[in-house]
């Protein structure tokens, strides 16, 4: 949001920062107004998801076995969702609903830990493996902040040195991200087969082989008219798994209308990132995705997203030269990892993409 007159907006933000308390802090402190760089937009202009009856895909994913026809039609299903919505739901995933509930519990018991016993993980430097954040990286006027907290734990080639993670909610992180692993397996084979293309591609092309997770905490919110969990974005990686708790509140944009991505107890959410419809060459689509701030009540959810390995930081990734022809010329130029990220973080502000920046 702008600045106005006699409105000190980095004072304001400065001191937000140096509690390290949070989005959680405010709400203990019992506040009433929030700051101004969490207000979003006007009321009229928040809720207009209205009656509409769009339902997001959800997709069960028993019968993968290679060859079989429920292999195939599992495919056409995922197609049709990446192509069409960009999000989709998967059930029968294989992960237990034990570790879902588990990585949910933890990240609920982190964050309603007393402020002491966090402020040492506080950071906004995405440099570190293990974090807190509520304001990621750089911010400045233009940006409008989100109404949530965020536990993040990277990764790298899909590794993490444990004894970084907070010991409250260390085993089950690791715990998931063993799952989060081999589904994504699943879902490199089922995503390259819908490309028309060898079960191994994806998995040959080495992007996703790191992860970054949030363990998000969005709290009840004094003015939720005025405020947003997650503002409006679109995701700048490959590929997003999410588990949400039963509140809801998660939307996805489709078709000029805000749609509830409704809880399924034992799902998983999956949506498109930036660099997965580059390389597609649009064949998939990453769409924009909000969370409504709330009321009453607090949120939990615990977002995955995939990148590259290590070694594939700096490789350039471009449309899949097996998807071209002349009727399907490339719509992007090739663009590493890092280059992607660089500029999203620079130059992207809410409800728009750094795509059209790498267009042809």
């Amino acid at each position: 949001m702008a600045a106005t007159a006699g409105y000190d907006w980095a004072k304001e933000v400065e001191e937000f920062e140096s509690t390290k308390a949070g989005v959680k802090g405010l709400v203990d402190s019992g506040i009433t107004k929030i700051p101004r760089f969490f207000i979003y937009k006007s009321p009229s202009k928040l809720c207009e998801n209205g009656e509409i009856q769009l339902k997001i895909p959800v997709i069960d994913l028993q019968g993968i076995e290679i060859n079989s026809v429920r292999r195939k039609e599992i495919v056409e299903e995922i197609k049709g969702a990446a192509k069409n919505w960009g999000f989709f739901q998967i059930v029968y995933h294989g992960v237990p609903v034990s570790i879902l509930d588990a990585i949910l519990e933890s990240t609920r018991s982190f964050h309603e830990q007393p402020k002491e016993d966090k402020m040492e993980w506080y950071s906004s430097d995405n440099k570190h493996k293990v974090r807190v954040f509520t304001i990621n990286g750089s911010f400045s006027e233009t940006h409008v902040a989100n109404w949530r907290d965020a536990l993040a734990c990277t990764f790298i080639d899909g590794s993490l040195d444990p004894e970084a993670i907070p010991i409250i909610c260390r085993k089950e992180i690791m715990d998931y991200m063993e799952y989060m692993i081999k589904v994504r397996e699943i879902l490199s084979e089922l995503l390259s087969e819908a490309l028309g293309l060898g079960s191994d591609y994806l998995a040959k092309m080495d992007c996703l082989k790191s992860e970054y997770l949030t363990c998000l905490y969005y709290p009840p919110c004094p003015e939720p008219e005025l405020a947003l969990g997650t503002i409006n974005h679109s995701d700048s990686t490959f590929l997003t798994m999410v588990v949400q708790d039963s509140s809801g509140g998660l939307q996805v944009l489709h078709q000029n209308h805000w749609v509830d991505v409704p809880p399924i107890p034992g799902a998983l959410v999956v949506n498109i990132g930036d660099l997965m419809q580059l390389i597609t060459n649009d064949k998939f689509k990453s769409v924009e995705h909000r969370v409504l701030a709330r009321p009453v009540g607090s949120r939990v959810s615990a977002a995955c997203f995939f990148f590259p390995r290590s070694e594939c930081m700096l490789k350039p990734y471009g449309p899949i030269k097996e998807l071209l022809s002349e009727k399907d010329p490339p719509l992007y130029k090739s663009v590493s990892n890092l280059e992607y990220m660089a500029y999203y973080q620079k130059n992207v502000r809410e409800c728009t993409s750094a795509l059209p920046h790498f267009k042809l």
